[in-house]
């Protein structure tokens, strides 16, 4: 590739990032992909988050649901959070995983310390509705303030 042209000090450099604080965020789900498991004997459905509001505007976390795997507990976990989702969102008989897609939630976001040479990661523990449910409201004075954006960023 002919990197001509190019000059670092007109760009800003990328930075590391830290993971999430732990609590609830404001966000919505930007990308659904289904994916093999690395053992080639299921799928997951593989999760693109985006938080909508506050300090942390913008910044991604993921989750993975074992939606097809052999092992029949990881499906239900997989399935009980997909119904906290879809709930949350209020499609509750989502026929492509795309209906999950820009629609505000809350999410509850735990810190995974460092360990076996990985840095500290983030784990997404629960998923709430964005408003009207009394577990959302009271949990949204967490990290979602408000950042005074005219448009959200799902309504773009």
């Amino acid at each position: 590739m002919d990197l001509n042209g190019f000059n670092a000090m007109n760009i800003e450099p990328s930075t590391s990032f830290d993971p999430l604080p732990a609590g609830w965020y404001k966000c919505a789900i930007i990308d659904t992909e289904e994916r093999q498991t690395k053992a080639m004997t299921g799928s997951y459905l593989q999760l693109t988050i985006e938080v909508l509001e506050g300090q942390y505007q913008g910044r991604r976390i993921f989750d993975r649901l074992n939606l097809n795997n052999p092992n029949q507990t990881a499906v239900e976990i997989a399935q009980r959070a997909l119904a906290s989702i879809c709930r949350s969102i209020d499609v509750p008989n989502p026929k492509h995983s795309n209906e999950l897609r820009d629609k505000p939630l809350m999410v509850k976001v735990a810190v995974r310390p460092a360990e076996n040479g990985y840095d500290a990661s983030n784990d997404v523990k629960g998923y709430d509705a964005a408003s009207g449910s009394p577990a959302s409201v009271a949990v949204a004075a967490e990290p979602v303030a408000a950042n005074g954006a005219a448009t959200p960023p799902w309504k773009r």
